[in-house]
């Protein structure tokens, strides 16, 4: 499909260093008022990498990162990996027990965190779960008041004077291919996230790759919506970006009206997300009056594409290159489409193999399935991780003894080539761009004084692609009404797993074998 770039670099901080030598004050990151040159990115980046090294961070020590999209969360994610951490990006819409969960599964030592961001006080929603979190020393907030609990981002920097360059040098150096990069959970049917390890060299590896697929240039003007705490928000953007020489422009909170603005203002060239960005740029209403022109790069996927929404991007948005592609935490981006796939391709398809990838759809015999016809899509490649972290039964149930990653969605593979997903073994959903998981969903509603049983199906909607709908059957006590329960977890979970309806039900249906039959609830959802 394409001609892979060569990887020349040892790690991630060799990378960075190598941006900061190349462009020295070209811009690297514009956030708001702020605009930092490559070379004084990087020695932010240094110092933070500094102070992580004073307060005791060893190679292969996770630090976790739960903020929104800005600057200095790029400083202190590469911060961790430039000192020899481990990154744990954590979800911005995780309530306290969610987040607490990833802290203590990941053992991580330091937290960077904020207070305010949407009128959330990040650490006081860990408060409760202290005692949980025995490996957490230092709490350190990137904005927001400090207190005895977490300390100010510029306290923390000064601790950094302990270390010197020379020390933080011969760090990076040991820092090899083989290493640790990050530490990103994803959600299973077992209700439990998972966590995938990948290295420096696989991470490059990776998004060197996307940077060709996305025909990324050195002077791009790259407005990263995605989320950060997400790998396509993270890795196929801060790292692309700083691989390729494009300028970042991080936002926190996605509004379709401040995009076009900036957009203009800034003459963005690349803007990737989910198809819900781009259905909210074509019906606001200045999307006709601004100047948009600048915009080259459209990648999408991660839901179900109606055909006509990438016609009117491509006819009503000045984008030159619209692409999809098909990836997973646990290898990155497996296929991709071509640049001059039509309509159709880009939206009901996502694309066709890339380099270094082996795709196969196959039977539950594990045997090949038939073209077009449906089969598990498995993968395997390069950059496809070796192990769950902490968790060999869950990697040898995703990962076979010929190394290919069970990836849980039923696909097609057609006479040319291309992959279609048309379902999802393990009953995942896509709301607005992030997974959703039934099971994940459904234990936590469990946690509800008043529900007995439940089970959770994804519904179609118009704008954000799916969305959830709980069946709930009751324990005995007071009357409940669905709103309370919708509430109840508005306060309890990430916005995207609330459920959107609530329908309360005498008995689940069940099968010979006891498990729930959701397709019987997909019915009586699309008859109600």
């Amino acid at each position: 499909m394409h001609v892979r770039s060569e990887v020349t670099w040892p790690s991630i901080p060799a990378m960075v260093r190598d941006a900061a030598a190349r462009l020295g004050d070209a811009e690297a990151v514009v956030d708001g008022d702020r605009r930092v040159g490559f070379t004084d990115l990087t020695g932010m980046i240094s110092d933070a990498a500094r102070a992580l090294m004073a307060s005791g961070i060893e190679r292969g020590d996770r630090v976790a990162v739960w903020a929104p999209n800005s600057l200095v969360w790029i400083v202190a994610a590469l911060g961790v990996t430039t000192a020899g951490g481990v990154l744990v990006p954590v979800n911005t819409r995780f309530k306290g027990a969610e987040a607490a969960y990833i802290l203590a599964r990941s053992r991580a030592r330091v937290l960077f965190t904020v207070r305010g961001f949407l009128d959330t006080d990040y650490p006081a929603l860990l408060a409760s779960a202290a005692a949980e979190l025995p490996d957490l020393e230092h709490t350190i907030l990137l904005s927001g008041e400090a207190d005895e609990a977490a300390i100010a981002w510029a306290d923390f920097l000064g601790r950094g004077s302990a270390v010197t360059e020379a020390d933080l040098d011969a760090r990076v150096a040991s820092i090899g291919p083989d290493d640790p990069s990050d530490l990103v959970f994803t959600s299973g049917t077992t209700g439990s996230p998972k966590g995938v390890v990948m290295t420096h060299g696989q991470t490059l590896r990776a998004y060197l790759d996307w940077c060709d697929f996305a025909d990324l240039r050195e002077g791009d003007r790259y407005l990263i919506a995605n989320p950060f705490f997400h790998i396509f928000g993270y890795k196929a953007g801060c790292l692309a970006s700083l691989m390729r020489g494009a300028t970042i422009l991080p936002v926190a909170v996605f509004d379709a009206g401040d995009v076009l603005e900036l957009v203009e203002r800034e003459r963005v060239s690349v803007l990737p997300g989910p198809p819900t960005i781009y259905h909210s740029l074509l019906d606001h209403p200045d999307h006709k009056s601004r100047d948009i022109s600048s915009l080259r790069v459209a990648v999408t996927g991660a839901a179900d594409i109606p055909v006509e929404l990438i016609r009117r991007v491509r006819e009503e948005l000045p984008f030159e290159r619209i692409l999809t592609g098909y990836g997973l935490t646990e290898a990155g981006t497996v296929t991709g489409s071509k640049p001059d796939d039509d309509f159709e391709h880009i939206a009901t398809t996502v694309g066709v193999p890339w380099p270094g990838f082996e795709v196969r759809t196959v039977t539950e015999s594990g045997a090949d399935a038939p073209t077009s016809e449906p089969g598990e899509v498995v993968v395997r490649g390069e950059t496809v991780m070796s192990a769950y972290f902490d968790d060999p039964e869950a990697t040898a149930a995703a990962i076979d003894s010929d190394g290919w990653l069970h990836t849980g969605d039923l696909g097609t593979i057609d006479a040319d080539g291309y992959l279609r997903i048309v379902g999802r073994i393990k009953d995942m959903f896509i709301v607005g761009g992030f997974n959703a998981y039934p099971a994940e969903i459904e234990n936590l509603l469990l946690r509800h004084p008043r529900i007995a049983q439940v089970a959770v199906i994804g519904v179609p909607d118009d704008r954000l692609g799916e969305i959830p709908m709980a069946f709930v059957v009751l324990g005995p006590g007071p009357l409940v009404d669905p709103t309370e329960i919708i509430e109840w977890s508005r306060d309890e979970m990430a916005n995207f797993k609330v459920p959107r309806s609530v329908e309360f039900l005498d008995a689940l249906p069940l099968n010979a074998t006891g498990k729930v039959v959701k397709d019987e609830l997909r019915a009586r959802a699309v008859s109600s």
